[in-house]
């Protein structure tokens, strides 16, 4: 399932890029622990391959301002990447440092390769406008659930980040939107 997720989506990219959009927008989104990131790396990775340039992949971890921080980041991917590319300028933002609890090393991109964000939040009514691709991951809540407590060492923040999904995705409805859906 997933290198047929991976062969359709750099099929998607390629075409895109041939017909001259230089920039083409994945967003991969889905609840904690649906196998955004792991999507995500791997087909940064096949674009590398077939496609001889690097994309530029943004986790929307290093958006949020902490535990409590979905909608901040949501807003930074908004305003300072797909807002200033759309605008035709580069962007630039402060990734969220997890350890000192505060914004952090400035980053950037200018555009001239696929852009990957991926992460809970990625897609929504505004970004959906300024994307290609709009990927949405559907896995079982145990699943998630078991990959979480892996990640993270334990269920600490699961309920606080869960109530900000459902919360999110029932005003964005963010599945509805996905242009592709995957079940891993």
């Amino acid at each position: 399932m997933v290198n047929d997720a991976l062969s359709q989506l750099v099929e998607l990219t390629l075409e895109s890029v041939e017909l001259g959009n230089l920039t083409p927008v994945i967003l991969i989104d889905g609840r904690a622990g649906s196998g955004k990131s792991t999507l995500a790396e791997a087909l940064k990775n096949r674009l590398f391959k077939e496609g001889e340039s690097l994309p530029r992949l943004i986790h929307m971890d290093d958006l949020y301002e902490g535990w409590r921080g979905l909608e901040a980041g949501v807003d930074i991917m908004q305003r300072q990447i797909l807002g200033a590319l759309a605008k035709g300028v580069g962007a630039s933002w402060q990734e969220w440092d997890w350890v000192a609890g505060e914004r952090g090393k400035w980053r950037e991109f200018r555009g001239g390769t696929p852009l990957i964000i991926e992460g809970v939040g990625a897609l929504n009514r505004v970004s959906a406008e300024q994307s290609l691709i709009r990927v949405w991951l559907e896995v079982d809540e145990q699943i998630r659930f078991e990959r979480w407590v892996e990640r993270e060492g334990g269920d600490e923040h699961w309920a606080e980040w869960a109530a900000q999904e459902l919360d999110f995705y029932a005003r964005e409805r963010s599945s509805e939107l996905a242009t592709l859906v995957f079940g891993f």
